[in-house]
């Protein structure tokens, strides 16, 4: 059976048209798999998806979350210029904006891995690569935290510069991460970033002093995905 990876950048798009395209290429991908299971003989071609993308400021709150974890009241959202979701990702609540590079994989793990974890876990060594490029040296989060951290190892200075939260069914991937380039951490304040209230976030911006150029980090992240994940090329 065929199989390709294609990858597509959104540029800033708001979160539920965004969301609601990831769901329309999940559920296209699940119902193939449900196709081929039953005709075998004659498969029909399936074909992950890599979305990058920006949003406009947005909470999203996941479904082991808890809603108290929003410090503002809905009704406040507006004065922010933010919009609430409650989505069927893991984790909390986080935050998305302009100066993120949102990553979406809608991936078929029957063609990498049966192991969700293995695969975060790629992903979030692609991340580690790419901040290693700008001299931010990032690790995975202390034990029972997840996501890609600064300092992870100091309890006092540990600070996370991308979060993660995914959803799969049947094998196959939507949802991801969100790594903060040039992000406005002013909005975090109005969270319990992921329900951690003893740890910070920052962003490459506050790491290095300095604007970054979210086209390059964009373009290196592409070329550390592909290599973490074995593809060839996206198609």
């Amino acid at each position: 059976m065929s199989h390709t990876v294609r990858f597509e950048d959104k540029g800033l798009i708001a979160y539920k048209e965004c969301w609601d395209y990831q769901l329309s290429l999940f559920q296209e991908m699940v119902e193939r798999k449900k196709w081929n299971g039953n005709n075998p003989d004659f498969p029909k071609a399936t074909e992950s998806t890599l979305i990058f993308c920006s949003h406009p400021h947005v909470y999203t709150l996941g479904k082991s979350g808890k809603e108290e974890n929003l410090l503002l009241k809905k009704s406040e959202l507006s004065l922010h210029g933010a919009e609430f979701y409650h989505i069927n990702r893991g984790g909390d609540i986080t935050y998305h904006g302009p100066g993120q590079v949102v990553g979406y994989p809608i991936f078929d793990l029957d063609f990498f891995f049966h192991d969700i974890h293995l695969f975060i876990e790629k992903l979030e060594d692609a991340i580690i690569g790419t901040l290693a490029h700008y001299g931010i040296v990032a690790g995975r989060g202390p034990k029972g935290f997840t996501g890609v951290w600064v300092d992870w190892e100091n309890p006092v200075k540990a600070r996370k510069i991308c979060a993660f939260g995914m959803h799969t069914s049947r094998w196959v991937t939507m949802h991801g991460f969100a790594l903060n380039v040039n992000t406005d951490l002013s909005y975090y304040r109005h969270i319990v970033p992921c329900g951690i209230d003893d740890r910070g976030i920052t962003s490459m911006q506050q790491e290095l002093g300095r604007a970054v150029d979210e086209e390059e980090v964009k373009t290196l992240l592409r070329s550390e995905i592909l290599s973490q994940l074995a593809i060839q090329a996206f198609s």
